[in-house]
């Protein structure tokens, strides 16, 4: 375990979470959603049929996850994954899921000294897992260390076997398979997070046929996430195309250099189409310049490059 932890670290050079960036286990009713669509339409058809479903929402996996109360999750394990990243294992109970829909994030939170009553104070901070929605007992954060980021360097300060209270799935952007024929992104740095849960989530789906076109923006190659596994899916996969820019290339640097351009976004991303999204995340420097920012919690009137280029605020989202 320890062995496969380290090689998946290095294959993973970084920034983290879009700008959007044994403990107890609470059991909790999102089992509702499992049991929905064509089971809905079972239970209101025949008594019988009904119950049957009853029987198997019972014996469905429980979620891990409460998005209404803080959980703890035990750190198992935690590898260095670049000069300024590292990358957090998180145990729990190997029956469960952890209930995370694509694309969700979870919501941490670390204590922070006393207020004026002698309360608890704390800081609190969102994070995408990296790991498979699916997989039970554990999951993955890639957390890039910040010299004053309160959340990240407890994170960093965390040991084997301490614990940090969680919450959610927020949801974030709910995918489903074939929802479009292309699927552009472009992510900045640590915005990389929720395009591969998305990417993850089509690549394993032999049914889903959506075209994927990735732009990825960093400041040096070494800053590039996870570039060995998207090099990997890339070259596996036909249906995913990745583009990397750097402000600051190396030498040896075959890439794009510089900010997203609109040359990049036409010739890397599907054009303006009904059947297109675009989907962006990144730091906000980026997001102005390609898409505008959100507002708030709300997606916010769409702007710069993609804007100029034809896109629809129905074509795009932004994490």
């Amino acid at each position: 375990m320890a062995t496969f932890f380290r090689r998946l670290a290095k294959a993973a050079p970084i920034a983290i979470g879009c700008q959007t960036k044994s403990a107890p286990r609470l059991r909790f009713g999102a089992l509702a959603a499992i049991s929905g669509g064509i089971s809905a339409y079972y239970f209101y058809s025949s008594p019988n049929l009904g119950y049957l479903d009853e029987l198997n929402e019972k014996d469905a996996p429980l979620a891990a996850l409460n998005p209404d109360k803080w959980i703890e999750f035990k750190l198992q394990e935690k590898a260095q994954a670049s000069h300024n990243t590292q990358l957090f294992r998180f145990s729990f109970d190997p029956d469960l899921k952890l209930g995370l829909h694509v694309a969700s994030c979870l919501i941490t939170r670390a204590p922070n000294g006393q207020n004026a009553e002698g309360k608890t104070k704390y800081v609190i901070r969102p994070y995408t897992p990296i790991s498979d929605p699916d997989a039970r007992g554990y999951f993955d954060l890639l957390i890039k260390v910040y010299p004053e980021g309160k959340m990240s360097q407890h994170f960093a300060s965390l040991k084997p076997g301490d614990v940090v209270e969680v919450k959610g799935p927020i949801e974030k952007f709910r995918y489903s398979p074939n929802m479009k024929k292309h699927i552009g992104m472009i992510a900045g740095g640590s915005g990389i997070t929720p395009m591969l849960q998305v990417i993850d989530a089509i690549l394993k789906n032999p049914d889903d046929n959506t075209q994927v076109s990735l732009i990825y923006a960093n400041l040096t190659p070494d800053d590039i996430l996870l570039k060995k596994k998207l090099d990997t899916l890339s070259a596996s996969n036909p249906n995913l195309k990745v583009f990397y820019t750097v402000d600051n290339p190396t030498k040896d640097w075959l890439g794009g250099q510089g900010f997203i351009s609109k040359q990049m976004v036409v010739k890397g991303l599907p054009g303006p189409s009904d059947d297109t999204l675009v989907l962006v995340c990144g730091p906000p420097g980026m997001m102005n310049h390609v898409s505008g920012d959100k507002k708030d919690r709300a997606q916010g009137e769409l702007r710069g490059i993609l804007k100029e280029l034809g896109y629809t605020e129905d074509m795009v989202y932004k994490f």
